[in-house]
């Protein structure tokens, strides 16, 4: 059984958050989540998901206060952290060090044990300071996975596009996932 850190902020696209959260339950994961007051503020507005549903999918439910939690050390061993959406905020403090919170400490300590992370940014456009910010993630060892549509896929539905992204995602975790995949190009 896989254990998996799951930070959802408070970005535009908290279906992302929502849906992987979903299929590691599926996936029968050890899934250990932080959800910050903005991401529920958002949630309000783009979904019809609560706290309370989400606390149900999750193993472990986190305040972002917590830092005293085991996921913020680390000597607690996960198979990796997502953090999906992931606001530009949350990516800079986490490229600065600045672990004010739990879901910057959780990346920073994941980054330093050298686990990997994740990260959903939804920011457009983006400007010389922000592509700093990812540039420095890179470079300490992040992914950063803008949730950007493969249409190749052919998708029919706003889910197909989520979907196909959350896929992505659990295939760099590790997880025997099916989707449609990149065939090559056939004359």
């Amino acid at each position: 059984m896989k254990k998996i850190i799951l930070a959802i902020t408070g970005a535009s696209g908290q279906i992302y958050g929502i849906r992987l959260l979903e299929m590691l339950k599926t996936l029968k994961s050890e899934i250990h989540l932080i959800v910050s007051k903005p991401a529920l503020l958002t949630m309000k507005i783009e979904t019809d998901k609560s706290e309370r549903y989400l606390r149900t999918l999750a193993d472990f439910f986190y305040s972002p206060s917590d830092i005293g939690s085991a996921i913020a050390s680390g000597s607690f061993k996960h198979d990796g952290m997502v953090i999906a959406p992931c606001t530009i905020n949350t990516a800079s403090s986490i490229a600065y060090g600045i672990a004010d919170n739990l879901i910057a400490r959780a990346a920073d300590v994941t980054l330093k044990e050298r686990r990997k992370l994740i990260l959903l940014i939804r920011e457009t456009p983006l400007h010389q300071g922000h592509l700093s910010t990812l540039l420095r993630l890179s470079q300490m060892g992040a992914i950063i996975m803008p949730p950007v549509p493969a249409f190749y896929s052919n998708p029919k539905t706003i889910d197909d596009l989520v979907n196909y992204t959350v896929y992505r995602v659990l295939d760099m975790l590790g997880f025997n996932v099916e989707y449609k995949r990149w065939v090559g190009l056939k004359d």
